[in-house]
Order: C-alpha cells, then structure tokens, then sequence
C-alpha cells in the first residue's frame, strides 16, 4: 500500500511539472509575439509625426504686456485640420468637401497630395472656429484636428516693431518674441514640460502703450504730410535706459508676420544706421569743453569755409564771422565744429566717440541691431565727423550717446524690459564732469528758446534740443535734393527725465515750409506735437511759464539774441 501511495504522488508531481512547462512555453510565446508588434508598431511609426502630438497643443507662449499692465500679445487656443490619407475610404468626396469649406485650396493640388496614401499630412493651419465645425458636419472620415496656440496682438500694427512676431509653430521669429525663446523659453521647452501660456509670467515691457500710440499717430501723419519715404520714434528715459516707446514707419501687423521682412518694414531705431548730422555737435562740443581747451565764450573764426583740396565745408546759412561756442551750437556752425575737432586730433575725436559708445555695435534685447558704418579717420574725416557727416550710426545709438551727456555722464544700456536693473546695464560714468553736463544742457534749452528747435516749445515744460539735417547717400555721392531729418529733445531741460528722438528719410519741401527740408520745418514740428500729447501723461507743468528767452541765462555780451 504504501508503495502505491507514493507512486500516485509522484505521477501528481509530474504531471503538475508538465503543465506549469507548457504554461511557461504559452508565456513566453505570447510575450514574444507581444514585442515583435511593439517593435513592428514602432517600425511603423518612424518616420511619422507621433500620434499623441495631434491632441496636444504645443508651444505655449507668456503674455506680454505693457508697463501699466495692458496686454500687447497673447496665446489664443485654435485647431488645425490633417488628413490621414492611408485612412481615406473616397478620396473624391475628402477634396470635394474641403474645396467647399476652403474655396482658396487648389483641389487639383489636394488630390494630388492626398493620393500619395502618407500616414499624415496637414490641410489648413489655424483655421476658425466656424470652419472647424463645418469640417465635423461634414461627416469625414480621416480627418483630424489638432489643438494648438496661435498668437494673438489685439493692438494689430502698435508697437509691432518691439513685439516682433512669431512663425505659424509659436516660436519667436523677430523682436522681444524671439528674445523670450533664445532668453528662456527655448531651454523651458527643452525639459518637455507642456508649456501653457496662461501659466507662464507675463513679459513686462517698459513700452507705455499710450505714449506709442501717440507717436505712431504723429509719426504717421508726418511722414504722410511731408511725403517722406519713412520716418522713426523713440522715448528714452534718461536717468534709467528704459525705451517707453519705439516707433518706425511703414509698420507691419505682427498677426500677419510675412510682412515683418520685407525691406522697407525694418525697425530703423535700432537697425538702420544714419548720418545723424547736426546732433553729433552735442558730443563734438562736450568733447571741447571737457578738454579744457575751450568754454562757452571761446571764440572760433568761421569767416570763411573749410578747404580740403576740391572740397568744402561751409556752414548753411551761416554768419561767416568769429562765433563763440554758445553762438556757434545755436547757429549749428560746422566750421566751428570741424576746428574744434581738428584742434583737438582724430585720435581724441574717435576715443570720444568710442566712450559714448557709437563706434560699436550695440547690444538689447531685440535681436535686430546694425552695426555703425565707421570712417578711416584722416583730417577730413574727423573735420565732417564732427557735425555729423562721414559716420553712420543707429538713432537708438546716438540717443543713448546723447541721453549720457544730458544725464550728468553716465552711460547707460537701453533696455526694453520694465525694471531692468540699471546697475547691470551701467556700461560707463563720469564721462563728463558736472559742469560740461550743465553746459549741454544750457545749450539744448537755449537752442529751443532761440534757435532752430524753437517749434518744439510747450507751454508749462522746459525743453532743450538739438537739430540734425544730413544729406543722404546716393550711388557713392551726396545728394543735393535727399536728406534725413533728425530732432532730440530733453525734457526738462534743466533736470533731464526724458529724451525724444524724431526722425524723417527723404521729408519734401512744402509751401508752408517755403520749399525747406531741414530738421526745423519737419523733424522739429514733429516733435512738437508729440510734446504736446505725451507730456502731461509723464510728467506734471509748470505755470505760469516763463518766456523762452527770458527761461535761458545767456551772456549777451556776444549779442546772441539780436541776430534771431
């Protein structure tokens, strides 16, 4: 018995091994067959888009906004239409549908793509809402949507030179767009994070939308009214860098981004460069005041024009008699200019200008930055780079330059960024002393009160500036009948907040202004009336206010006033 007993249980033990054996071999067949269909799965998918990117948006973007919190862009959620035309039952009825939805789809086209059998293709980017709802009526097959972010800027052309634009994936492709992603954005993404544009911190910019919209109103109207070929804006807070507004004309609207790179749309503030003219004179000035060499009664002899073999430097409509330096700046000599200069030597003219940072390429946070056009410095050059001519440089550049001299000496990075820190953007002090400050900003308020900036005068502000006309270039030669216009203002003059640069390419003589093209009868006007809109948004008048040529302490030894 006990021999039997033990012989049935080892026939149970066998017949338990043989089962948990063939179960094993079922297993491990199954899980082969399993990752061959992962792997001929994968296979097959190589070479598509992913399928779980159809339902996921991509590209999220931040909100930017303007200094006061008002919005400039935005992401909107939207969907975009793709065919799987491997899936498609009828091809005829897929292109006949879509043609009736999109009239502007070439249906010869479609068929045509649609019939290669691709595991994918997109039909139409960012389509309506109305158009998506027409696509689910039709009752498709093979047809999807995927959700996606498109960029929304409910202000259309305003400020669109700062803004930029970005392409139809979401990424920046111009301006502060394109500094977000090379800034941060990129590298966010870069983690795989879903980015949500909701959930990510709004840009503040230092733009004050209602300041740009006035300057892009009177910018307009200007180039309009003098017929120019384009003109450019800009408002810079001296005591900190921050750009408050940024205008340049012809605009583009950043929703419609092909328009941002045609030739004529560039952002000319900070990437076009221009001969500045007679704006130089405040840096040539500064220059020979803090030399030492001369003052504000220094006299220089600008009887006769400048002879450098066939050429000439004259001064327009000049006195052609000794001028004081004050005399000189109101008058715009540029024969007094080019002494100075000549007297002091190329090498201290060019370590000047490299000190105020216009002999390079400057550097904010909008990608589109020209480098200057430099001259090989000889006599000549460093007689006509003083007044302005012989060098090119961006508006952005030289009013920085001149935002230095007006703010007691220091140089200061522009920036576009609400609170940037000053501290980091400091690129030089002390580059003027205290008193060579004060004495450009002396001249800046007496040529407003008497000299050729007298149209940008407004009651209850005191406002200096200067004036630069400057012929253009044209085939290797100075035009006769083509010149860019040029006007900054410091306001107040006597405790510089603010600086204003206008600026008008190739402005046409008019009756009223008796045939004239130079910076007083358009760039200075301009100017004028954007004082008049913008400054009791910034900052509070004073009244009564003073007559203008009471407002300046000027010696009349020279009798300066009696020749105005």
């Amino acid at each position: 018995m006990r021999k039997h007993a033990f012989a049935l249980r080892s026939r149970a033990r066998s017949r338990r091994l043989r089962i948990v054996c063939i179960m094993a071999a079922f297993a491990a067949i199954f899980a082969g067959a399993f990752i061959r269909l992962v792997q001929l799965g994968m296979q097959e998918e190589a070479g598509r888009e992913p399928r779980l990117t159809y339902d996921r948006a991509p590209g999220g973007r931040p909100a930017i906004v303007d200094r006061n919190g008002q919005l400039l862009a935005t992401d909107i959620p939207t969907a975009s239409l793709y065919v799987e035309p491997r899936s498609i039952p009828d091809l005829d009825e897929v292109v006949e549908k879509l043609t009736a939805i999109f009239p502007e789809l070439d249906a010869r086209e479609l068929h045509t793509r649609l019939r290669r059998k691709d595991a994918f293709t997109w039909i139409k980017r960012q389509i309506p809402p109305h158009k998506q709802q027409a696509v689910i009526d039709s009752g498709l097959a093979a047809v999807g949507f995927r959700p996606e972010n498109q960029r929304l800027y409910p202000n259309g052309q305003l400020a669109a030179h700062v803004l930029g634009a970005v392409d139809i994936d979401n990424f920046g492709i111009a301006g502060i767009e394109k500094w977000i992603d090379a800034n941060w954005l990129a590298d966010l993404r870069g983690t795989g994070i879903e980015l949500k544009g909701r959930e990510l911190q709004p840009v503040e910019l230092s733009i004050d939308l209602r300041v740009q919209y006035a300057m892009e109103q009177e910018l307009g109207k200007a180039v309009t009214k003098f017929a120019a070929a384009a003109g450019a804006g800009l408002l810079l807070d001296v005591t900190n860098g921050e750009i408050l507004a940024l205008a340049s004309y012809p605009a583009f609207d950043p929703n419609n981004p092909v328009d941002a790179f045609k030739p004529d749309r560039i952002n000319r503030v900070t990437a076009g460069v221009f001969e500045m003219g007679s704006t130089f004179k405040a840096l040539t000035t500064a220059m020979a005041l803090e030399s030492g060499r001369f003052d504000l009664q220094s006299v220089v002899d600008a009887s006769r024009p400048l002879r450098f073999g066939r050429q000439r430097i004259h001064d327009y409509r000049g006195k052609y008699r000794p001028l004081t330096i004050r005399e000189a700046f109101i008058h715009s000599s540029n024969i007094v200019m080019a002494k100075m200069a000549m007297a002091l030597g190329p090498e201290a003219l060019r370590t000047f200008l490299g000190r105020f940072g216009v002999l390079s390429q400057l550097a904010t946070e909008l990608p589109e930055s020209a480098a200057p056009l430099r001259p090989s410095w000889s006599e000549v050059t460093t007689a006509t780079v003083s007044f302005g001519h012989g060098i090119a440089v961006t508006p952005l550049q030289a009013s920085m330059a001149v935002a230095a001299l007006a703010n007691g000496g220091r140089l200061i990075r522009p920036t576009f960024i609400k609170d940037s820190p000053v501290s980091e953007r400091t690129m030089a002090e002390n580059l003027v002393s205290a008193n060579t400050s004060e004495a450009i900003r002396h001249l800046l308020r007496l040529n407003t009160a008497v000299g050729s900036a007298t149209k940008a005068v407004v009651p209850g502000y005191v406002i200096g500036g200067k004036t630069g006309t400057a012929e253009k270039v044209v085939q290797g030669r100075y035009s006769k009948v083509l010149n860019v216009t040029s006007f900054m203002g410091i306001v107040p003059a006597d405790n510089p907040r603010y600086l204003l640069l206008t600026l008008l390419d190739e402005p046409r003589g008019l009756a009223e202004t008796h045939g004239n093209r130079t910076s007083g009868w358009n760039a200075v006007p301009l100017g004028g009336a954007l004082l008049h809109r913008i400054l009791p948004m910034l900052l509070t008048p004073v009244f009564p206010s003073p007559p203008d040529a009471e407002a300046v302490p000027v010696a009349m030894g020279d009798s300066l006033l009696k020749d105005w």
